[in-house]
């Protein structure tokens, strides 16, 4: 493991309009102005966090997925986001990890926020995504998958002889209504998970009329923060360190306690 660079861009979104919202973090990733190795954008950043499924979702091969894979390829970073996806005739809140040479992965998220009936819309993901990049097991999730530390926790790579992943990155339209408990749980996941945490929310008033303010965040493993926005658009890349991930989980391997279960 070396050295990885995240960039977290927090920005408002668009209601139910992707050629804009696309167009925007195009220019936004482009005034990145460095090379990095992770761009995360927010939950369901071509459209905003709407029910309005039957009008708003994309194939897997359609326009979302076709811009994320020219961004990664121009970029040549692997890029992070979820939008709304149609499958076999379900909805989807799909997460896609787009790597530079086209290759990708997803995660469909698995907790749906009941209080925005998205439980009656979307069909739940059934699993965890962990992926290895430059050298870094990642694991990620989306928004409301934060309040249930069960789904996220951290295990034994046998294989690879290390801990299953070491960084947790949560996509988001998380309200302001709601903030404290996003700026306490994703601190809590660092945590207990000896992990890296990274989470991306929106900023605005969405269609809904409902207000986020932001707040995207990066956390090291003794739940330290390293960087934190306020309520505006920002763009912000952090360096996440290896060695001191390494050397705080050798000096501190609570996960040699940690107890065994399987969901």
């Amino acid at each position: 493991m070396q050295d990885l660079s995240v960039t977290l861009i927090q920005s408002y979104l668009h209601w139910e309009t992707p050629v804009a919202n696309l167009a925007m973090f195009e220019e936004k990733i482009w005034k990145i102005g460095e090379t990095t190795d992770i761009i995360v954008l927010p939950e369901m950043f071509s459209t905003g966090f709407s029910m309005n499924a039957s009008a708003q979702a994309e194939m897997i091969n359609q326009n979302t997925f076709k811009w994320m894979k020219q961004m990664a390829s121009q970029t040549k970073s692997l890029i992070i986001g979820s939008f709304i996806a149609k499958e076999n005739g379900s909805y989807f809140n799909r997460l896609v990890w787009m790597e530079p040479s086209g290759d990708y992965k997803t995660y469909d998220k698995r907790h749906l926020f009941r209080m925005g009936e998205e439980n009656t819309i979307y069909s739940p993901g059934k699993k965890k995504l962990i992926a290895s990049w430059k050298g870094w097991n990642i694991c990620p999730l989306i928004c409301y998958d934060l309040r249930f530390p069960v789904w996220s926790r951290n295990g034994w790579n046998s294989v690879e002889n290390r801990m299953s992943y070491d960084l947790l990155i949560y996509v988001a339209n998380w309200p302001e209504a709601r903030v404290s408990a996003w700026d306490t749980l994703l601190k809590a996941r660092a945590i207990e998970n000896l992990s890296y945490s990274i989470g991306v929310n929106r900023i605005g008033k969405d269609g809904k009329n409902i207000p986020y303010i932001g707040h995207s965040v990066a956390i090291d493993p003794k739940g330290q923060i390293i960087y934190m926005a306020d309520d505006s658009e920002s763009i912000k890349t952090v360096m996440l360190s290896a060695h001191e991930l390494e050397t705080y989980r050798a000096k501190f391997p609570a996960y040699l306690d940690a107890d065994n279960f399987i969901i």
